[in-house]
């Protein structure tokens, strides 16, 4: 007889997601709910962690002795997996920047198969960035002042169509974010790494980050989805601020140290830069004596603009499918290069 494989859940699903696993045939599953951290919202996978006691510790400790396949990381230890799970073979992240959190915690340099989410949150970061480009573009601030004042005064408002977005990440998200932008008449140029190939039908134009100095200058909508990696870090600085036309709208999807924090809240303070769109910080939570907390020209999500209430459901239909594929040999949907950062 065949032994089932142990599939430990490492942060919260709905009962009926884990039924779904479960009914994996050669699968068994390792779900304590009660030992799991206590999520604050739908989809959360980082959560609050319980005050549990040295048994429901010991109890944790012995699932993660056993299981071969990981729902997420381990949320008591991860850097130390490898140790505690000595039969851990595959993890199964529930986000798709991970190149940070692999680093920190050391599992880069592990033997552990690990698979990103990527793909999972296009559409809904595809969203946010044309709430937060149309929220300045249309001037819903002058709106929301007038209605606030009961003053009904016709006015022209500015159009998205014809401008021009430079997209920085050509992944699954950087990809959807052009298709998005691109339907309602934007001239998208993309920007991947060197030597990168991209099937990126929408957009008008592809080049590389060595190309993207010479993109700023025309650039009214500066969209950064690309990965947190040592090449990426700081990519739009001082300089390439500076590049950009004071109307530009600078937004950021990706991680709070793609851009040099402390220029760009000047730059948006001067007003030589038009509106910053910004999803993620470089140090969160955004602490509360931050500047762009009170400027007007700032639209802040606090690195929630992924999450959806079905996120699970889809989560689980990936990690099924890459399930099929991590038993049969199959190649699985992506999977994480340490070398790479992704």
């Amino acid at each position: 007889m065949v032994p089932l494989l142990p599939v430990l859940i490492c942060s919260f699903l709905e009962p009926p997601l884990v039924d779904l696993i479960a009914a994996t045939p050669g699968v068994e599953v390792l779900n304590a709910p009660e030992l799991l951290p206590e999520p604050r919202y739908a989809c959360d996978h980082t959560g609050v962690r319980r005050d549990l006691d040295e048994a429901g510790l010991r109890a944790w400790g012995e699932l993660l002795a056993a299981a071969q396949v990981c729902f997420d990381f381990d949320w008591d230890q991860p850097a130390r997996l490898p140790e505690r799970a000595p039969k851990l073979r595959w993890i199964q992240a529930t986000s798709a920047g991970i190149g940070g959190f692999m680093d920190r915690t050391g599992l880069s340099a592990s033997s552990i198969t690990v698979t990103t989410a990527a793909g999972v949150h296009a559409v809904p970061l595809s969203e946010w960035v044309l709430t937060g480009v149309l929220h300045f573009v249309k001037d819903i601030r002058l709106l929301q002042a007038r209605q606030r004042e009961h003053r009904w005064q016709r006015t022209a408002v500015a159009a998205l169509a014809g401008r021009r977005a430079v997209v920085v990440g050509l992944g699954n998200v950087g990809r959807r974010v052009g298709e998005v932008l691109a339907a309602l008449g934007v001239d998208v140029w993309g920007v991947g790494r060197p030597g990168g190939s991209y099937d990126a039908p929408a957009l008008a134009r592809l080049g590389s980050t060595t190309e993207l100095a010479g993109m700023l200058p025309g650039c009214d909508i500066l969209v950064l989805c690309c990965p947190l990696t040592p090449e990426t870090e700081g990519i739009i600085g001082r300089t390439e601020l500076a590049l950009l036309p004071e109307h530009a709208i600078v937004v950021n999807i990706g991680r709070g140290q793609l851009v040099d924090e402390e220029a760009m809240t000047e730059a948006l303070r001067a007003r030589r830069l038009g509106a910053a769109v910004l999803d993620v910080a470089r140090v969160e939570p955004l602490p509360q004596d931050s500047p762009l907390w009170d400027l007007d020209n700032v639209l802040i999500c606090p690195h929630s603009a992924s999450t959806f209430a079905t996120e699970n459901a889809t989560l689980v239909e990936l990690f099924l499918e890459n399930l099929r594929q991590f038993r049969s040999g199959a190649g699985m949907r992506n999977l994480y290069y340490a070398d790479r950062g992704y």
